[in-house]
């Protein structure tokens, strides 16, 4: 069955899972979601995902998946080729970690509905920045020395891991919110040579069907 992924071209949650499937070498159909439309808040879109975020992994049976990270963990499970979580135990809890710090600790406090929730309460433009880049820079200084400690050509070992997926989104919205990012030199450097291989590429929000000019 094809598999359909509800996606928004420059959200890091659905980028997450586009950078998964393609690792994976997983095809699928692309449904746009115009988060600064409100498309996600729609009954069309609810009736995929109730919560009304991105992304949305419809299996094509009756099934959708939500949730970056489990839509991750399940693709590491069903297609363990080529694997995206090492081998023992204690590597994949040190590469989870990572991923943690970027959703569970970053990305949360700044998504679309937080900085629409920060503007709604009359905070400045200038603000909202500040904010973001602070909650980034919090995250980057967890990360930096756990790259230096385990990374190779990536950000944990010299293959891509699920580390790789959640680091290179975030690097992209950090540039986005033109944050300074030469504190971070091992953490920067890979993600930036992450984000040249093909399947990180493929998935980058400029190549995406609704991508729009910036």
């Amino acid at each position: 069955m094809a598999l359909t992924l509800h996606s928004a071209w420059r959200a890091t949650a659905p980028y997450r899972v586009r950078i998964g499937l393609a690792l994976k070498g997983v095809s699928y159909d692309y449904a746009a979601v115009d988060l600064l439309a409100g498309q996600q808040r729609e009954p069309a879109y609810r009736a995929v995902n109730p919560q009304g975020l991105t992304p949305a992994l419809d299996l094509g049976d009756g099934q959708v998946l939500t949730q970056s990270l489990a839509i991750l963990e399940w693709l590491e499970e069903t297609r363990p080729t080529p694997p995206i979580l090492p081998r023992s135990s204690l590597d994949r809890a040190v590469v989870r970690a990572m991923a943690g710090v970027i959703a569970s600790d970053i990305h949360p406090l700044n998504n679309t509905r937080v900085v629409r929730r920060l503007a709604d309460l009359g905070v400045a433009p200038e603000a909202v920045t500040d904010w973001i880049q602070g909650w980034i820079r919090d995250g980057f200084d967890a990360l930096e020395p756990m790259i230096e400690k385990h990374g190779g050509a990536f950000a944990f070992g010299d293959s891509p891991t699920l580390a790789d997926c959640c680091l290179v989104p975030q690097v992209y919205s950090a540039r986005r919110y033109s944050l300074d990012l030469s504190p971070w030199p091992a953490l920067t450097a890979a993600a930036d040579l992450a984000a040249r291989h093909d399947a990180f590429f493929s998935a980058h929000p400029d190549n995406q069907p609704d991508a729009k000019p910036t």
